[in-house]
């Protein structure tokens, strides 16, 4: 098949042939297909075409023995890779399955290399169709952008070569048929006539592959399906544009002549590398317009400056309108425009200045951290930065450091100072000379050499002011000799009016004299003693004692002053030492001496030692290095407290005598014999401790209550050894001693007796009588001498007794009953007496 004739006006196709022709057979049923191919086949290659519905219909799984080759829904067999047929036939089956009907078919394919014979006439007993030998190349074809018709309008004819033998049917597939866009072509069955019906845009389809096909009537394909390209050709019918409507950049100001500062671009919707996308830039307005300090490369679109004079604070933005064109920039080309802002950065290309040429001040003396002045300046790079924010510096007149100057944030502006305290007297005027530079590094692009620095002079004038009493200097030392002696005059703290330079009208009291060494003249300020000065005291540091004086003017004004004395060391303290030392004589047999000089290094070591007469027998004493000493006995000392006087010389023969208590002990450390002996000592405490008066007392009224529970309780005893009666009511109240086992007896009157009672003078003898029928015998004698009483004894002794009291001394009855009342009228006054006898013998 071949394309015999193409519309008029079309352009030539530019695309190849195929490289191999395809033979497609429809067959009526499964059967046997052969196919003439050539020897080598490339991949994707379309071998033919089978139709498979005539074998089944619907086949669910279309499949390929062969993996070499695919096959379509369609039946078209395509290679899945390059191909050399090894031998002359090649075959592989085609399996289609249907999985409702559980239905499946093969249909065998051969393929046979090229070398044999088609006939051009079908008969109706061949299976396979022969294509034939002659074989046309498709016609290049084109078709135009916006082309304006009319409609439908045609493009190209193909015929096959078959047609001279069979009646042959032609069609087409692919995009613009029955892929998007849709019906945008269409072939006339008959005679093969392409025609495009409406106006195609390249910028959405620029090419169409299209598969026309030729078929007999009872649908065999004598030929290979004809792959045809319709190529769109381009049309200008888009405008260039610049990607962004405003584009910004920005470039230093004073940059040099020929540096980038950006770069445009734009884009067309037209077919690449032709004229139609060939593009051409070009300034065509710079705003402001003069002078011009920009160029832009025609075709790259670089824009860069044309010239060093940049100043940003001249102009700090320009704007440049640029214009895009096509067909190389033709006239007739398609353009467009766009706007390009331009910034130039700012750089430090303009020094500060001072407003003013010279300034002037005033302040009063002793102001201090007050502010005195402000001064402005000038800069005309951009503001708030570090271009223009100004640095201050005070570059003469302030020697003295009296001034501080210093950079307002907000306004920019110079703070002139006073942060010491300036004094009329010394000087009443002074002159600074105040400089100014930027934050930032002046720039040099302009010129070679930085501009000198701006400055400007301040006259500051001081005002007088009357001021109290200075204390100049605030320390003033003098010198004194050690153990300076009381009512000695010293020269005291001088203060001094700074009007007059005088200390004429001051008055002068101390603050602070720790020990009270001195008193101080209230006009003059000198001192005098009130003690023996001691370089030893211990309110003195480092050889020196403060006095804090004040002095006041007539109006109250004060300052404050320190006057040191300084004491120069005299040599007199002798050395000192412990008074006690311990010898460990199972440790070491001797002890270490190490005296102390309250004075000075110089009135103090070397030390020499000295022992008595008496104690250098049992003792020797030998310097170790001058400040140290070494103490030992001659012989082995029982351990005992030694008494050894010895005598200590300083370096100029100050002498200091000591007696020194040695313990000597049987110990491993010093620490060890001291805590024995402190022991011993608080033990000897203990046994010497004297008691105070309530300490005694509480002792006898104590022992004066014990020695009355012993009596009563003797007197108890004695009571019931005595042969007496209970009175009627005992057995209510008391308890009746019963030697039986047995139940006891009511008491009555009857049987509680006591015999008849026979009495001596001084002496009584009691027999106790039978109770309850049983009589126990029990004979007593006692004596009751405390008081002269006794418990019986005769009329004519002159003592009271138990009778006396009953009966007024008649004997007893003949029953012998003693009252219970009775005998306790004789006890109790008797016990109150031996009590107040004892507490009179306490107090005596």
């Amino acid at each position: 098949m071949a394309v015999a004739s193409a519309a008029p006006g079309s352009t030539f196709c530019k695309q190849l042939l195929f490289s191999f022709l395809v033979l497609i057979l429809l067959c009526d049923g499964c059967q046997k297909i052969s196919l003439q191919v050539p020897s080598h086949l490339q991949a994707e290659t379309l071998v033919g075409k089978v139709n498979l519905k005539e074998c089944l219909q619907p086949a669910s799984l279309i499949l390929s023995s062969d993996p070499d080759f695919r096959i379509l829904e369609d039946g078209s067999i395509y290679t899945t890779h390059d191909l050399v047929l090894s031998s002359k036939r090649k075959s592989f089956s085609i399996f289609l399955s249907d999985s409702q009907r559980q239905e499946e078919k093969e249909i065998e394919i051969v393929l046979e290399a090229r070398g044999k014979k088609v006939p051009k006439k079908r008969h109706a007993k061949d299976t396979v169709l022969k294509r034939s030998k002659r074989r046309w190349a498709p016609i290049p074809c084109s078709l135009m952008e916006n082309s304006l018709g009319p409609f439908p309008q045609h493009v190209q004819q193909v015929q096959s070569d078959a047609a001279q033998n069979y009646t042959i049917f032609y069609s087409i597939s692919g995009p613009g048929v029955d892929k998007e866009p849709l019906n945008l072509f269409f072939i006339n069955k008959d005679s093969g006539d392409i025609f495009c019906t409406r106006s195609i845009d390249r910028e959405q389809y620029d090419h169409f592959p299209l598969y026309a096909y030729a078929t007999t009537a009872d649908g065999y394909a004598p030929e290979y399906p004809l792959p045809l390209l319709f190529k769109v050709e381009d049309d200008n019918d888009n405008a260039p544009y610049f990607e962004n409507k405003v584009t910004i950049f920005s470039v230093p100001e004073n940059c040099r002549s020929g540096t980038s500062v950006g770069k445009v671009t734009a884009i067309d919707l037209d077919e690449p590398d032709t004229l139609h996308t060939r593009l051409k830039y070009k300034i065509l307005q710079q705003i402001p317009d003069h002078p011009k300090h920009f160029s832009i490369h025609p075709d790259t679109g670089v824009i860069t400056t044309t010239s060093p004079l940049l100043d940003r604070e001249s102009c700090d933005t320009y704007k440049l309108i640029m214009e895009v064109r096509d067909m190389g920039g033709q006239p007739f080309g398609l353009a467009n425009t766009g706007t390009i802002t331009i910034s130039l950065e700012d750089e430090n290309d303009n020094a500060p200045y001072f407003t003013e040429t010279s300034y002037f001040a005033e302040v009063e003396e002793n102001r201090i951290d007050v502010e005195i002045l402000r001064m402005a300046i000038y800069d005309k790079d951009l503001p708030n930065t570090p271009h223009s924010k100004a640095v201050y510096t005070i570059l003469q007149g302030n020697e003295n450091g009296n001034f501080k100057i210093s950079t307002d944030p907000n306004t920019n502006e110079a703070v002139l100072c006073v942060v010491k305290p300036l004094n009329y007297e010394v000087n009443r005027q002074i002159i600074l000379q105040i400089g100014v530079v930027n934050e930032a590094q002046f720039s040099k692009a302009q010129s070679s050499q930085a501009p000198t620095m701006c400055t400007t002079t301040v006259t500051v004038t001081i005002k007088d002011s009357d001021e109290g009493p200075e204390c100049q200097p605030p320390v003033k030392v003098i010198q004194s000799k050690d153990g300076l002696p009381a009512g000695k005059e010293l020269l005291g703290y001088k203060a001094f009016d700074p009007e007059t330079r005088s200390g004429e009208g001051l008055r002068y009291k101390k603050l602070g004299d720790e020990d009270d060494w001195f008193e101080i003249n209230e006009v003059t300020g000198d001192l005098k003693t009130l003690k023996v000065l001691d370089r030893e005291s211990k309110f003195v540091k480092n050889n020196e004692y403060n006095v804090s004086v004040v002095a006041t003017d007539a109006d109250g004004r004060s300052c404050t002053g320190t006057l040191v004395v300084r004491l120069e060391d005299d040599n007199d303290h002798a050395p000192q030492i412990e008074k006690e030392v311990t010898i460990c004589q199972h440790a070491q047999d001797f002890a270490v001496l190490k005296p102390v000089d309250p004075d000075g290094p110089e009135n103090g070591p070397p030390f020499e030692f000295f022992l008595d007469n008496s104690a250098s027998k049992l003792w020797t004493v030998a310097t170790k290095d001058g400040k140290t000493a070494i103490l030992r006995s001659r012989q082995n000392l029982d351990y005992d407290f030694y008494n050894v006087p010895i005598q200590i010389k300083d370096r100029h023969g100050l002498t200091g005598k000591h007696m020194l208590s040695v313990r000597v002990c049987d110990c491993t450390t010093p620490s060890d014999c001291r805590m024995n002996i402190k022991q011993r000592e608080s033990n000897a405490n203990v046994s010497k401790v004297i008691l105070g008066r309530w300490a005694i007392l509480a002792m006898v009224l104590g022992s004066a209550l014990l020695l009355c529970v012993l009596f009563t309780c003797f007197c108890v005893t004695a009571k019931t050894t005595v042969k007496k009666c209970f009175p009627d009511d005992v057995a209510q109240q008391n308890l009746i001693v019963s030697n039986t086992e047995g139940p006891g007896e009511e008491v009555m009157d009857a049987n509680i007796r006591l015999p008849a009672q026979t009495s001596n003078i001084g002496e009584t003898s009691v027999s106790v009588g039978t109770l309850g029928g049983q009589g126990v015998k029990a004979q007593q004698s006692f004596e009751m001498v405390k008081g002269g009483y006794t418990l019986e004894s005769s009329k004519g002794g002159g003592h009271r007794t138990l009778e006396s009291l009953k009966g007024g001394g008649q004997g007893v009855t003949d029953t012998g009953r003693y009252v219970y009342t009775d005998w306790h009228s004789f006890t109790q006054p008797r016990l109150g007496e031996e009590s107040i006898r004892g507490h009179t013998l306490i107090k005596n």
